[in-house]
């Protein structure tokens, strides 16, 4: 059996994860519930400073309630792209004035990189790639910088390319160690539906429309039955993630977006 996680202090700044860290972690919660694992992580400080990334989508309501049960100052980043549904924007007000979620930290692109980037508002359009790298990536990994671990919202039923995720990951999207955790991982979508009416949480809007999967919205298209959840995201293109969770990304500066003032 692996030996346990190391326990990492919130207040040391340099303390990151290694793969037999996550090794570690699953081995320890394997077949743990998935609300006692998220409590020992917060509890007993094993990620060291964690932040949940939360696109208030069609599911996003599930994992924020688990860790609104626990610990309601998690903060929660929102990539605030400038391209939402207002339904979606709507639905991040609601939950978090519902669940008392005290730490929602809008996360929004720079300015001057939209002004020499994207200065029509079109770049999704020919280039979603780019799109993304400046309205999600870029920002998103600046504000991580500033944490040791991630929680995120992934399920391996999603798609094909999510299939047998872990629940403990090294984020490779830099060289710093941060770890990535992934609560509901081996939730089904059955489970996912039985949490929201077990607990009355409201949907998504949308999703009663056909958007199993919600984005921004230019590259979000409704889904036809049979395809699987994440199909209507950048139809037509040879894309399937946005890219905050693949590797190869730059490492962000040392830095922190306007207006970001993480409370831990």
């Amino acid at each position: 059996m692996a030996e346990p996680a190391r326990r990492i202090d919130r207040i040391d700044t340099s303390a990151r994860f290694t793969a037999a860290d996550a090794e570690a972690l699953n081995a320890r919660f394997a077949g743990v519930p998935t609300r006692d694992m998220l409590a020992a992580v917060l509890n007993e400080g094993l990620a060291g400073r964690i932040a949940a990334v939360s696109s208030f989508g069609a599911e996003s309501a599930v994992l924020l309630h688990l860790l609104a049960s626990i610990d309601p100052s998690v903060p929660v980043l929102f990539l605030d792209t400038g391209k939402h549904f207002p339904e979606t924007l709507a639905y991040r007000d609601e939950l978090v004035a519902r669940l008392g979620l005290t730490n929602l930290i809008n996360l929004t692109p720079d300015a001057e990189v939209l002004d020499k980037r994207d200065e029509s508002g079109l770049r999704w359009s020919y280039d979603p790639d780019g799109c993304c790298e400046i309205r999600k990536v870029q920002p998103l990994a600046k504000a991580l910088a500033h944490f040791d671990a991630s929680f995120t919202g992934r399920k391996g039923f999603q798609s094909a390319s999510r299939a047998g995720l872990p629940r403990f990951e090294i984020d490779n999207s830099d060289t710093a160690g941060r770890l990535k955790v992934n609560p509901l991982a081996d939730w089904s979508s059955d489970q996912i539906t039985a949490y929201f009416n077990a607990t009355g949480l409201p949907a998504h809007p949308l999703v009663a429309e056909g958007y199993p999967s919600i984005g921004c919205s230019p590259c979000t298209s409704k889904v036809a039955p049979g395809e699987d959840q994440r199909s209507g995201r950048w139809k037509g293109w040879d894309k399937t993630e946005c890219g905050i969770h693949l590797p190869g990304q730059d490492q962000a500066e040392d830095e922190l977006p306007p207006g970001f003032d993480p409370v831990f």
